[in-house]
């Protein structure tokens, strides 16, 4: 399986720990990491569409995208046809959008949780099947022509 994942400056931090948790704990997993490299300042939605782009492409299974409050990643990569980025704070957000939303990309607001609970959910996400059923045909609605 692979990951993709991305971040602004005020992800990178929680990024690169993020990354490193996944490629211990979940050993059949390749993380690909699009950016940021560093702390300096850039602009969230270069990478919010590059990880748009490779789950669009399914160049990857999922994508996991980090910024300040998670909404402006959010944000960006919804724009894309078949993307659904979901902003979770805890981890049962995190599994709710994976089993009842198909979502899949995972924001993470780093200014708002902990590096574990950041751990947790993107675990979760990862983990986490979609249930399918009555929740496949209200995922179908969401695109627009």
């Amino acid at each position: 399986m692979i990951i993709t994942i991305g971040s602004d400056h005020a992800g990178f931090e929680l990024k690169d720990k993020l990354k490193h948790y996944l490629s211990e704990k979940l050993t059949t997993l390749l993380v690909e990491d699009v950016g940021a490299f560093s702390a300096d300042s850039v602009d969230y939605p270069d990478y919010a569409h590059e990880v748009a782009d490779q789950v669009h492409l399914k160049l990857c299974t999922y994508g996991i995208l980090i910024c300040g409050s998670a909404n402006g990643v959010a944000i960006a990569a919804n724009k894309h046809k078949g993307i659904r980025a979901a902003v979770c704070w805890n981890v049962e957000v995190a599994k709710l959008a994976r089993l009842h939303n198909d979502a899949n990309i995972i924001c993470i607001p780093a200014r708002f949780v902990d590096e574990q609970t950041a751990f947790d959910m993107a675990h979760t996400f990862i983990t986490t099947l979609f249930e399918g059923g009555r929740h496949a045909r209200r995922v179908e609605k969401i695109d627009c022509v």
